[in-house]
C-alpha cells in the first residue's frame, strides 16, 4: 500500500499547490490529505511538506491549534453556496440527493465555522504538549 499512499501523496499535493493560485480549489485540505498520505509512505516527503516555506506553516498550525484561517473559511463556505446555487438553478437533479448534498456541506460548512481562526492566547494548542512528540507518561 506505500506506492499507493506515495501517488495519492503527490497528487494531493500538485492539487493542493494548483489551488494556491487558482479560486475554489482547497489548497490546506489537500496539504492535509498528502501530508497524511506521505506519513503512511514515505517519512522523508512527510518531513519535508511538514517543514516547507510555502505550505508548511498552515500545516503546522492546524496540527498544534486545529486554526483554519478566516481567508479559508470565507473560500470554502462560499464554494459551497456557489456550488448549491448551480445545483439548485442548472442541474436536472432529484429532490433525495439535493437534500443529501445541504445536509452534508451544513455538515462540513459547520465543522470549517467552528474551527479557531487564529492562534489562542495562551499560545497552547488543543491538550498538552505538541501533537507532533509524544506525551510523557504519567508516574506510577
Amino acid at each position: 500500500m506505500r506506492p499507493v499512499y506515495f501517488v495519492v501523496g503527490w497528487c494531493c499535493f500538485a492539487l493542493g499547490a494548483i489551488g494556491a493560485f487558482l479560486p475554489g480549489l482547497p489548497t490546506v485540505p489537500l496539504m492535509l490529505v498528502a501530508l497524511w498520505a506521505f506519513s503512511k509512505s514515505s517519512q522523508r516527503f512527510h518531513d519535508w511538506l511538514y517543514g516547507h516555506p510555502v505550505f508548511g506553516p498552515p500545516l503546522q498550525q492546524w496540527r498544534t491549534h486545529r486554526i483554519i484561517p478566516v481567508r479559508a473559511k470565507v473560500v470554502a463556505v462560499a464554494t459551497m453556496i456557489a456550488s448549491l446555487f448551480y445545483m439548485f438553478v442548472f442541474a436536472d437533479i432529484g429532490i433525495g440527493i439535493r437534500v443529501i448534498t445541504v445536509l452534508l456541506m451544513a455538515v462540513g460548512a459547520g465543522f470549517i465555522l467552528s474551527q479557531p481562526s487564529r492562534v489562542p492566547e495562551t499560545g497552547q494548542g488543543i491538550g498538552s504538549g505538541s501533537r507532533s512528540e509524544p506525551r510523557p507518561k504519567a508516574e506510577t
